[in-house]
C-alpha cells in the first residue's frame, strides 16, 4: 500500500501573553480546515461520506456560520441547515467565504484589548460571552471539525496532514 505524503505544519510558536496564544492557536487551526477542504474535488467534498451525512463542504460551511454568529453577530436561524453547504457553491467558492469571515472576525478581535469583556458584536437575543469564552469556545469548535475534516479528506484523495 502506498500512502499519500504527509504535510505537517507544526502547532504555532505564539507570544507570551494569554491573547496572543489563544488568537495564534485559533488561526493555525483556522488554516489548517481551509487547506484540509481547499482542492478537493467538488463532487466529493459535497458528498456525505458517512452515515450522518456529515461531508467535508458542509464542514467548512458550518464554521463559517459558528464564525458569523460568535464574532460579528449573524443569526442563524437553523444550525443543523449548515452543516450543508448551498447548492451550486464550489469548494472554492466556500472556502473563500470561510477566509474572508475569518478576516472579518480578526478585524472584530484586533480591537479586543481586554479578554473579560464581551465580543462586541450586535446580538439582541442574548449577552455576548466574553472574548476569552469565545476564543476558547471557536479552538474547541475548529479543532473538532478540523478533526472530522482530516478523515474526510483522506476518504476523498487520501491526503493526510495539516
Amino acid at each position: 500500500m502506498v500512502r499519500a505524503t504527509r504535510r505537517d505544519t507544526p502547532p504555532p510558536r505564539t507570544g507570551g501573553d494569554e491573547a496572543e496564544v489563544l488568537r495564534g492557536f485559533l488561526d493555525y487551526l483556522r488554516a489548517s480546515v481551509a487547506a484540509k477542504v481547499d482542492g478537493a474535488p467538488d463532487a466529493e467534498a459535497r458528498a456525505a461520506a458517512v452515515p450522518s451525512g456529515t461531508n467535508l463542504l458542509g464542514l467548512l460551511h458550518h464554521l463559517t456560520a459558528v464564525e458569523g454568529a460568535m464574532f460579528l453577530g449573524e443569526e442563524v436561524a437553523d444550525w443543523q441547515a449548515t452543516f450543508q453547504a448551498p447548492p451550486g457553491r464550489t469548494v472554492a467558492e466556500v472556502v473563500a467565504r470561510y477566509r474572508e469571515t475569518v478576516e472579518r472576525a480578526n478585524d472584530v478581535l484586533d480591537a479586543c484589548t481586554d479578554l473579560t469583556a464581551p465580543v462586541p458584536r450586535p446580538r439582541s437575543k442574548r449577552p455576548a460571552p466574553t472574548v476569552r469564552w469565545a476564543l476558547a469556545h471557536m479552538i474547541e469548535e475548529t479543532a473538532r471539525h478540523a478533526g472530522h475534516a482530516d478523515i474526510l479528506r483522506e476518504l476523498i484523495d487520501g491526503a493526510t496532514g495539516r
